[in-house]
C-alpha cells in the first residue's frame, strides 16, 4: 500500500480499511479520494471515476469513528474546521464533511453528518517540472477546478525555489501543504521555508510578511475579499507571490468577483493552468 494511501486509510475502521486493501497496488498508488455516504457503500475515487468497494453501507457511527479519528479524538479540538466544512488530519489527509449546519446567522458547526470525503494528499516529486524554467520573476497564480492538483504543484514549487536559496513564507491554513506535526512538515516544502499552519490564510500572509523577511509567500486558494486584500497589500511590499485558484482557465478566472481587482491592477504576471485527461498537462499564460 502506498503510504500516502496508507495515511488515509489510517483513519478507517478495520473493516472498511479491509476493504480497501482489496484494491491493486496501481489502484492505491493513483486514487485520488475515499468517499463515504451514509447508507451507501463506500467507494474510492480513481482516475476513471468511483468504485464500489466491498463493504457494507456506510451508517453514521461510522461517519463519527472516522471523524474521531481524524480529530485525535477530539471534536471540540476541531470545532473551527468543522464550522468551515473539513477537518485537517495528521500527514495533511483532509476529511471534507457534510451534514446538518447549525446556523446562527453563520454556520456554527456542522452535526448529524451525512457523508465524508477523504482526501489522499501526495508529494509527487517533479511535478511540473517543464514549465519551471518559463516563470518569470513575478507572482504566480495556479489554476485548475476542484481536484485538479493545483496544491500539489504549489507544494513542488515551493519546494524547488526554497532549496534554490529562496526565502518562501508557506501560509499553510488547512495543514495540507507542508502537513506539519509538533512544528515539522510531514512534506518536503524545501530548506528555506518557513510555515505558518493553522491560521487563516490572510491573516497568516500579513504575519509571515512582519516576521520572516520572505522573498515568496505561498498560500492555497484565493476564495474570499479578505484573501485578496491580503495579496494586493503583499504585493504592495514588493513580494512575490504564489497562491491558486479554482478556475478552469484564465477565462473563467476573470469572471469571478474576487479576481477582477487583482488582475485589473496585473498583481499576477502568470498564471499555469492545469488540466487533465489521463495525466496533469500545465500550460503557462500570461496575465
Amino acid at each position: 500500500m502506498t503510504e500516502a494511501f496508507a495515511r488515509a486509510a489510517r483513519l478507517l475502521p478495520p473493516q472498511l480499511k479491509a476493504a480497501t486493501e482489496l484494491l491493486s497496488e496501481a489502484e492505491r498508488r493513483t486514487a485520488e479520494e475515499i468517499r463515504l455516504r451514509c447508507g451507501y457503500r463506500p467507494t474510492v475515487l480513481l482516475p476513471a471515476g468511483e468504485r464500489a468497494l466491498e463493504a457494507p453501507p456506510v451508517t453514521q457511527e461510522l461517519l463519527r469513528d472516522v471523524l474521531q479519528a481524524a480529530s485525535d479524538g477530539s471534536f471540540h479540538a476541531v470545532a473551527e474546521e468543522l464550522r468551515r466544512g473539513f477537518v485537517t488530519a495528521r500527514g495533511g489527509v483532509r476529511v471534507g464533511v457534510c451534514g446538518s449546519a447549525a446556523v446562527d446567522g453563520n454556520i456554527r458547526t456542522l452535526r448529524a453528518f451525512s457523508s465524508l470525503c477523504i482526501r489522499i494528499p501526495r508529494q509527487v516529486r517533479d511535478a511540473g517540472r517543464e514549465i519551471l524554467p518559463l516563470l518569470g520573476e513575478g507572482s504566480v497564480l495556479l489554476l485548475s477546478p476542484p481536484g485538479g492538483g493545483k496544491t500539489t504543484l504549489l507544494r513542488e514549487i515551493v519546494r524547488t525555489w526554497s532549496d534554490g536559496g529562496t526565502r518562501v513564507a508557506l501560509a499553510d491554513e488547512r495543514g495540507e501543504i507542508a502537513a506539519a506535526q509538533d512544528g515539522a512538515p510531514q512534506f518536503d516544502v524545501g530548506r528555506c521555508t518557513d510555515v505558518l499552519s493553522g491560521a487563516p490564510k490572510a491573516e497568516a500572509a500579513l504575519l509571515l510578511l512582519r516576521s520572516m523577511n520572505p522573498q515568496v509567500i505561498a498560500l492555497d486558494e484565493i476564495s474570499a475579499p479578505e484573501d485578496a486584500a491580503a495579496v494586493l497589500q503583499l504585493a504592495g511590499c514588493g513580494i512575490r507571490v504564489l497562491a491558486t485558484a479554482h478556475a478552469e482557465d484564465v477565462s473563467a478566472l476573470r469572471r469571478r468577483a474576487v479576481y477582477r481587482t487583482l488582475l485589473k491592477e496585473h498583481i499576477f504576471q502568470q498564471a499555469v493552468v492545469i488540466s487533465r485527461a489521463v495525466a496533469r498537462v500545465y500550460r503557462v499564460e500570461p496575465l
